[in-house]
């Protein structure tokens, strides 16, 4: 069942269309990679799933985009709710200079939680989801800018996770990290499909193929070929996707 709608969604900023009639449906429960050269409007597309994009000058959108059958740019959204539903992951890990404690339960107090007990018990299925709880569970208190790069991921992404959203997006969540601290990362996106939906924009093709359930192939702001990872990188029905899988563009 698809849990994201697009359909004929094109994106400027000011004069310039950097989408192009985006159509796709993203199933739930699945991990979804978009994949192509830099420029070509991956990272944008992702933005505009949370209406992250709104934060830039001279935006416009067309089209339409349905998260859970709503449309995210009806006027009057609640965009915190849409984006407690729909949370991001950037590129480098973006830990608030704050404890560990209140890096994780710094949404839950924007959405109104202030029950210790209730925080508490949040703070700890969040960390144990991540696999962080038992590293860290005596130093709440430490600031979160001491931790290790894919300490501070992983505790963004408990972050996330603390106010229960639907779907992760994640823009080049691994670009930051080590091979090693890569691997782990990717082994914990397998393990919160389970629960979440995940989109992920990705240059690395081998991580797109390793991680992934369903690729997507975007050259110059269209959206050229999506389909499961496996065919997609096997047997693309579209030469620029042929073209850029197999090195010969890109």
């Amino acid at each position: 069942m698809a849990i994201i709608e697009v359909r004929d969604l094109d994106f400027y900023y000011g004069k310039f269309q950097a989408l192009r009639k985006i159509s796709l449906d993203i199933e739930k429960n699945r991990i979804t990679a978009l994949i192509g050269p830099s420029g070509c409007g991956k990272t944008t597309f992702l933005r505009s799933l949370n209406r992250m994009t709104d934060l830039i000058d001279d935006v416009r959108v067309t089209g339409t985009v349905l998260i859970d059958g709503e449309d995210i740019y009806r006027p009057g959204i609640d965009l915190l709710d849409l984006r407690k539903k729909v949370g991001m992951v950037f590129q480098r890990p973006n830990p608030f200079p704050l404890s560990v404690y209140d890096n994780v339960v710094y949404g839950l107090r924007v959405h109104g939680l202030r029950d210790p007990r209730a925080l508490e018990a949040r703070l700890t299925r969040s960390l144990e989801a991540v696999h962080l709880w038992d590293e860290l569970k005596d130093r709440l208190d430490d600031n979160a800018l001491r931790l290790s790069g894919e300490q501070q991921q992983r505790l963004c992404i408990a972050r996330l996770i603390a106010v229960e959203p639907e779907i992760l997006l994640m823009d080049e969540p691994c670009s930051a990290l080590d091979l090693a601290a890569t691997a782990n990362i990717e082994d914990l996106m397998a393990e919160l499909k389970k629960r979440y939906t995940i989109l992920i924009v990705t240059h690395n093709m081998q991580q797109a193929a390793r991680v992934s359930d369903v690729a997507g192939y975007f050259l110059l702001g269209e959206l050229v070929e999506i389909g499961e990872t496996r065919r997609i990188f096997t047997a693309p029905k579209d030469s620029r996707t042929e073209d850029y899988i197999t090195g010969r563009f890109g």
